[in-house]
């Protein structure tokens, strides 16, 4: 695995600090009415994301995921400013203002959605990685999936295929404890989700995904058994949201003490105290990332505030052209 230095705690923080900010203003956005529709937030599940990118070659591997899916692409490579416009649906956006808050796609970095169907991107992950095996692209898809989502029948069949194919994937449940608003203890008579796995013989385990180190680890394992050739893996990152399953939960299912215990291994806190331990910054650095991370947020809400509308015409524009009916001229 690629050395965990100075600079990746300092990259983990930046980063993980901004994701945490950017969906910050998001969800004041949201209480504006200037973001529609649905809105599920990441906050506290940021050591997923910073863990995995680190074991990832960005220039071949793939993700895709749930509908709470705003900072995975940024991750990736999208510029940000246009994940914020996707949001308030206009132009610029990564989707041209139509998909919106649950699908994001930037097939340019890597980043396949943003799947508002709850466990759709488990067999689509399974087949995207089909396609990197039969093109040996040397490629391998992370396909991300909500503990909910672990309970539908197309996991099964993707495990299934995916196991006798030996598929470039890894399977990743991101377990924050509820499946909206229902607890993983009501959902299965077991709570240990990866296990799962054992049925199919795939190498499967739990990962403390709180913090970002344990989850490069076990990724880098998982992406190097799948670039060798000898198939997936499931895994399941234990990690909690500190927000509600979207926006308009009440949260009524949780104690806000529940919630405060988790706060105590914020991923952001736990980086943040490895760089300050071992004097990797300053505390004038530490707040000069501060700035960088406030400033890019403002800036990000600036162009999407001021970007256009889709026309109107758009629409037509994406639905598919039909030869012999040209009344309709496309434009994209």
């Amino acid at each position: 695995m690629k050395p965990i230095t100075k600079e990746v705690y300092l990259k983990w923080y930046e980063d993980m600090q901004f994701w945490r900010k950017f969906e910050d203003k998001l969800a004041a956005l949201y209480i504006q009415q200037k973001v529609r529709g649905f809105l599920h937030l990441y906050n506290g599940q940021e050591a997923v994301l910073a863990g995995a990118l680190h074991a990832m070659d960005l220039s071949k591997d793939k993700m895709i995921t749930a509908y709470r899916n705003h900072v995975q692409p940024i991750g990736m490579g999208t510029d940000p400013k246009r994940v914020m416009a996707e949001l308030l649906g206009k132009v610029t956006g990564t989707s041209k203002g139509m998909g919106g808050s649950m699908h994001i796609f930037d097939k340019e970095h890597g980043f396949y959605g943003g799947h508002g169907i709850v466990g759709a991107q488990i067999p689509v992950g399974a087949g995207i990685a089909f396609a990197d095996k039969y093109f040996n692209t040397g490629g391998v898809t992370l396909t991300y999936f909500g503990d909910g989502a672990a309970r539908q029948g197309s996991l099964h069949e993707a495990f299934n295929m995916a196991m006798l194919w030996k598929l470039p994937v890894v399977f990743i449940v991101e377990n924050n404890g509820y499946a909206m608003g229902t607890s993983v203890e009501r959902t299965a008579n077991h709570t240990d989700i990866w296990k799962l796995g054992l049925g199919y013989e795939m190498p499967c385990g739990p990962v403390d995904a709180m913090n970002p180190i344990k989850v490069a680890e076990a990724m880098h394992e998982a992406i190097e058994r799948a670039r060798r050739g000898d198939g997936p893996t499931f895994l399941e990152m234990k990690t909690y949201r500190y927000r509600g399953h979207s926006m308009s939960d009440a949260q009524h299912y949780r104690t806000k003490e529940e919630v405060d215990e988790y706060r105590k291994i914020d991923p952001i806190t736990q980086v943040l105290d490895i760089i300050k331990e071992n004097n990797y910054a300053t505390e004038a650095e530490i707040e000069a990332i501060d700035q960088r991370v406030k400033d890019l947020v403002d800036e990000c809400e600036k162009f999407a505030e001021e970007s256009p509308y889709p026309e109107v015409n758009q629409l037509y524009d994406v639905v598919y052209e039909q030869e012999n009916y040209p009344f309709l001229p496309h434009k994209l």
